[in-house]
């Protein structure tokens, strides 16, 4: 991971292009860790995510080191309480695909920068899991049961113009001038007046997210569940050998 401090902008950039910014171990706690200490930086005005190369990132990497069980369930939801409690904004910049618990993230942010190539994807079902990094209350939050359902239960990828069109996300932007608009809207939140946007980021929070930390600690019991089913041996062997799974409920 990448850390830049520059005109009160604070940029995490996760930066492992060629596995798509797959997410290792120790990636989502040392995000968590800025993010925290951002609030009591006086230098830092804006936090903003990003991803190098192609995509935002694809979640955990389930094909390398990264494990899921509750240690890691704790370092994600350790993650969203950071984006969600820190008193600057933070802003995701989404080129390309968020997926997984990375997806999660982004959508936990104040505000999402998708390029119109971007796409947005809670493939949890596919490995025979639930979603979690408190989707289940953010998603629903913002576009309502039947979508957050679809995209949980059906794992399917949503665009950037249909996740703009729907209200997932906050700006949309021509590739072409993605980086450039990117670097406009955190420049204003930077020269804004931070107490005043702290204020306002507290009172939206208070009245739209009352169910994320109930969702966290739901979704880390049931993610705890399901990883000791065949259900899960099955989805991740599957997808390792790039084949569909069958699933039998065990």
């Amino acid at each position: 991971m990448h850390v830049d401090l520059t005109d009160g902008v604070l940029r995490l950039t996760m930066d492992r292009p060629r596995a798509l910014n797959a997410l290792t171990p120790d990636m989502p706690a040392l995000m968590a860790t800025e993010i925290e200490r951002a609030t009591a930086r006086d230098d830092v005005r804006v936090v903003m995510l990003a991803g190098t190369g192609r995509a935002f990132s694809t979640g955990a990497d389930i094909s390398g080191t990264y494990t899921i069980d509750d240690t890691s369930m704790d370092t994600a939801n350790r993650w969203i309480r950071a984006i969600t409690s820190c008193d600057k904004p933070v802003v995701a910049a989404v080129n390309g695909v968020a997926a997984g618990v990375s997806c999660s993230a982004a959508l936990a942010c104040d505000l999402v920068v998708a390029a119109e190539s971007a796409s947005f994807l809670l493939p949890f079902a596919n490995v025979g899991l639930m979603v979690d990094g408190g989707a289940s209350a953010t998603v629903a939050a913002a576009i309502g049961r039947p979508r957050a359902m679809r995209m949980a239960l059906l794992a399917e990828p949503l665009p950037a113009r249909t996740a703009y069109d729907v209200g997932l996300v906050s700006h949309l932007a021509p590739d072409a001038s993605f980086a450039a608009e990117v670097d406009a809207l955190v420049a204003r939140l930077a020269a804004g007046p931070p107490l005043a946007l702290a204020a306002s980021k507290k009172a939206v929070n208070a009245a739209t997210l009352t169910q994320l930390d109930p969702a966290l600690e739901r979704e880390k019991s049931g993610q705890s569940v399901l990883l000791r089913t065949a259900d899960v041996v099955e989805g991740v062997v599957a997808f390792a050998e790039r084949r569909p799974p069958v699933f039998r409920g065990e």
